[in-house]
């Protein structure tokens, strides 16, 4: 790689697409040979999206030499499920002195993702992180800092953006069916299966996860980002927590223990659950961690309902919402145009006169597996003085509509292929869908709007490169 180029990152990273993944084929990077990957953060997008999935469709293009986690038990268990043959570390930079990766991948709390990043740097590796990029302004302008001074390849897992649905409204609003896009209302359900699954978790705590403002909005906002082609400039928010933590009606340490089982409706039984139990609770004794804590724990403090006005560079305006307790999962979101408007959703039940199982959407997503049933899914497109059309998308129920096999494909078995609608991201797509998490954390404290440019030294741009 001591030839590697301003020209090859920036294809690289055109390669890499949705901000993510595990190596690039052997063009990319500039090798000949396997890509020498580790792992830090053997959860299970961990071991299995990003570990045992890219061992069994890829084991031509590159190969772990490593696994690293402060879970001994976790470790051993991964190492086994991934199918790999590699030495385990419960220390990352023994692992890096050891084992000399080209790429580390992140897949630690989200809190940690700076530590394993810059260090990563440091040692001259590419590294490809799980989202959310991190969860403050100061660990962001770190990593800039760190990225610059490196020299080496830094992306962030986006894969929404590789959805078919996804890409079809980026299509329409690239090709300028609506015209100039003034304002966006977004809004996200989270059913009650999984809005709840992050309070029971670390993502419940603050200063893990940075909120769902950015463990899980992150996605939304880059969505929006890559979706206008701009930056976001100024935001005001609003968010409280009135659902679950100190606001539940009965508590207990986790739901196995609880003497409420019988009447809270959030209780989870995880002995149902072989996974779960074989990757946490096996290894609870290592590092205390509960995978079914419970819902209502005091300690509990990040929002569950939340709602942010988002102005752009281009002076688009967008409303969003996060709802962390809905009967169903999913969303819905409308452009408005200077000549029309769009209107897109997924999985809102009473559209098709449906009844879809929660629970067992949840589940299928918490597995993550990767299906081929195709399903259509229509999203309308209006224009001013016309007829309204609804337009039919092929779209698949797996792996984020189909954008994590995709994104895979594209790095792995096409990485040549054209990009004409900027699915890659690099670390200021990673960067900008944080810091609106942020300035919304900052405008609900402060109960002011929160500017962009304050945050870090990336000045917002009308139209992204």
């Amino acid at each position: 790689m001591t030839n590697f180029s301003r020209r090859d990152f920036l294809y690289a990273l055109g390669v890499l697409a949705a901000g993510t993944t595990v190596h690039m084929p052997s063009k990319a990077f500039g090798l000949t040979r396997k890509l020498r990957v580790t792992l830090v953060g053997t959860g299970v997008r961990g071991i299995s999206f990003w570990g045992r999935r890219l061992v069994e469709q890829y084991p031509d293009l590159l190969e772990f030499v490593g696994l690293s986690d402060i879970n001994p038990g976790r470790l051993e268990f991964a190492r086994e499920y991934m199918k790999v043959d590699c030495p385990v570390f419960l220390d990352f930079d023994e692992m890096l002195n050891q084992v000399k990766p080209d790429l580390i991948i992140v897949c630690t709390k989200d809190s940690s993702h700076h530590t394993f990043i810059i260090n990563g740097l440091k040692a001259g590796c590419d590294v490809l992180t799980e989202k959310p990029l991190t969860t403050d302004e100061v660990k962001a302008q770190a990593i800039l800092d760190a990225e610059r001074r490196s020299g080496k390849n830094l992306i962030v897992g986006f894969n929404y953006r590789w959805s078919p649905y996804m890409t079809k409204i980026k299509e329409l609003l690239q090709n300028g069916e609506i015209g100039e896009v003034t304002s966006v209302d977004f809004n996200w359900y989270l059913n009650v299966h999984h809005g709840a699954s992050y309070f029971r978790r670390w993502h419940g705590l603050m200063k893990d996860g940075g909120s769902l403002w950015i463990h899980k909005a992150t996605h939304h906002f880059d969505l929006l980002n890559w979706w206008l082609d701009s930056d976001p400039e100024e935001v005001f928010a609003y968010g409280a927590l009135e659902h679950y933590g100190s606001s539940g009606p009965f508590r207990g340490t986790n739901c196995r223990s609880c003497d409420h089982k019988t009447e809270c409706q959030y209780y989870w039984d995880i002995t149902k659950d072989k996974h779960a139990m074989q990757l946490y609770v096996a290894n609870e004794e290592h590092d205390g961690y509960w995978r079914d804590g419970c819902v209502y724990r005091h300690e509990i403090d990040i929002y569950d309902k939340m709602s942010a006005q988002i102005k752009y560079a281009n002076n688009t305006i967008v409303n969003y919402s996060l709802t962390t307790y809905s009967p169903f999962e999913g969303w819905r979101i409308a452009f408005n145009g200077q000549h029309g408007r769009i209107e897109a959703w997924l999985d809102i039940p009473w559209m098709k006169n449906e009844q879809l199982d929660q629970e067992s959407l949840h589940a299928a997503e918490m597995e993550q597996a990767t299906r081929d049933d195709m399903i259509h899914e229509p999203l309308v497109l209006y224009k001013n003085w016309n007829e309204y059309k609804i337009i039919q998308v092929g779209s698949e129920r797996s792996g984020h509509g189909g954008g994590d096999r995709r994104l895979h494909d594209k790095l792995f078995k096409n990485p040549e292929s054209a990009d004409p609608y900027k699915h890659s991201a690099g670390i200021r797509d990673g960067v900008m869908s944080v810091l609106v998490g942020v300035a919304a954390r900052k405008s609900i404290t402060t109960n002011a709007p929160v500017k962009i440019a304050t945050l870090t030294d990336l000045v917002p741009m009308v139209k992204r490169e």
